[in-house]
């Protein structure tokens, strides 16, 4: 029985995709093993969003490939968005690479691998039981000119609403607590389904069939598609969190010109101050780049005045890398490497402040809290509350919570804050 290892790199899409390629290991014939240093055949699910991540994917095959001359791995297998983006070069730069296959064409790899079982339909635990991902399409049509995902993945294509909800609800009686729906895109799904489907109606659908206490976590909505009708929707669900990923890039309306969105300040200006006026506790998490190709000193000025007045929860931010192949990488006035830097840090600097202060703000309330990991040496617990997405936000630190394991959803009080995590008592209903 051959030993399989499957090494995940990128984003929770990818994390999905290598879910779902377990499922083709049929375990009368393939045992899934947790390290790499155990398996036969090793395979890499690979991003090839932005070179750091191209980097590090070539860092990892480069370690396969070395093991396999050791003699500790027979196969060494590249799957994913690198494959998509530099293939056929990869292929001539690393010979010894056994098998290559694109993002979602496992079919492919399975065939290569002698596997002719289909797929049993399920997705293989490979994170934690209690949170999982929820893939509701692939591919994206807005081509911001920065972005090299629609050359990597394609076209938008949206799965149907009901295989979705099927999924959801298979997640759910498989332990999942917390739901994450992600796409490029969360705002344009279902466009292409000739009417069959939408992101409200397919809420609506998946609230209609999971029970009452399961989160739903929406990530990566554009700004432009996000109007004050959907944050009502927001407010009025008990399941969704009023948690919402808005990554705006930018306001300064001639660098989202040249990235190829929309000039829509004062539409998101006024989106976010609305959701805090109908919930002030409403967390707002967004995705800025600095130092695109013509952002001048104003437009940044601009920028750091705005996230001040806003005051996002959290904030991601990424200095701009002229990815080969997108518009964006031969445009004119390209920023010099070292003022990027300078600007990401004075962004992250004012976040940190804007982000202390509306930790703060938790501090003597009590929240609902899943429980993630616990501290062996003195016991104190580590979860999640509805701010705060996996392994990308801060975390609760929960004290008084003997018995609770991993998983478990506790009341918690609230009694100190730092910038990114908070600091509480488990709060006991029979006390």
């Amino acid at each position: 029985m051959k030993k399989i290892h499957i090494l995940t790199l990128g984003c929770p899409k990818n994390s999905v995709d290598s879910e779902v390629l377990a499922d083709r290991f049929d375990p009368g014939n393939w045992t899934l093993v947790d390290r790499v240093e155990e398996c036969d055949i090793a395979i890499v699910n690979t991003c090839g969003f932005i070179q750091p991540a191209v980097e590090e994917s070539i860092d990892v095959i480069l370690d396969l490939e070395e093991m396999k001359v050791q003699g500790t791995l027979e196969k060494v297998c590249v799957v994913g968005c690198l494959v998509n983006r530099y293939g056929e070069d990869l292929k001539k730069e690393f010979p010894s690479v056994d098998l290559w296959a694109e993002a979602e064409d496992w079919d492919s790899l399975a065939r290569a691998l002698g596997i002719d079982s289909p797929r049993r339909g399920r997705r293989i635990l490979t994170e934690s039981p209690w949170t999982r991902y929820l893939k509701v399409g692939e591919g994206c049509d807005t081509r911001c000119s920065f972005c090299t995902i629609p050359s990597i993945r394609g076209p938008l294509r949206s799965r149907e609403p009901k295989d979705i909800v099927a999924e959801a609800v298979k997640l759910v009686e498989e332990g999942a607590k917390e739901l994450c729906l992600v796409g490029q895109d969360l705002t344009v799904y279902g466009s292409d389904l000739s009417k069959r489907g939408s992101l409200s109606g397919l809420l609506d659908a998946m609230e209609a069939e999971l029970p009452e206490d399961v989160w739903l976590r929406l990530f990566y909505l554009h700004p432009s598609r996000v109007d004050e009708t959907f944050l009502e929707r927001v407010l009025d669900s008990s399941r969704i969190l009023p948690w919402l990923d808005i990554p705006i890039q930018h306001v300064d309306a001639d660098v989202l010109r040249r990235m190829n969105r929309p000039p829509v300040e004062e539409h998101i200006r006024k989106l976010f101050k609305t959701g805090r006026r109908m919930f002030p506790d409403f967390a707002f998490r967004t995705t800025i780049m600095v130092g695109f190709p013509g952002e001048t000193e104003k437009a940044f000025q601009s920028l750091l005045d705005f996230v001040e007045d806003v005051a996002f929860d959290r904030l991601g931010a990424f200095t701009f890398c002229p990815e080969e192949g997108t518009p964006a990488a031969s445009m004119p006035d390209q920023i010099p490497q070292d003022e990027k830097d300078r600007r990401y840090a004075e962004l992250m600097e004012l976040q940190q402040g804007i982000s202390l202060t509306r930790q703060r703000g938790f501090v003597g309330k009590e929240m609902d809290v899943l429980i993630e990991e616990v501290d062996e040496e003195d016991g104190t617990r580590w979860g999640r509350s509805f701010r705060d997405a996996p392994e990308i936000d801060g975390l609760v630190s929960i004290s008084g919570a003997d018995g609770d394991v991993p998983g478990d959803m506790v009341k918690v009080s609230i009694t100190d804050a730092s910038e990114y995590d908070l600091f509480g008592e488990r709060v006991r209903s029979d006390v």
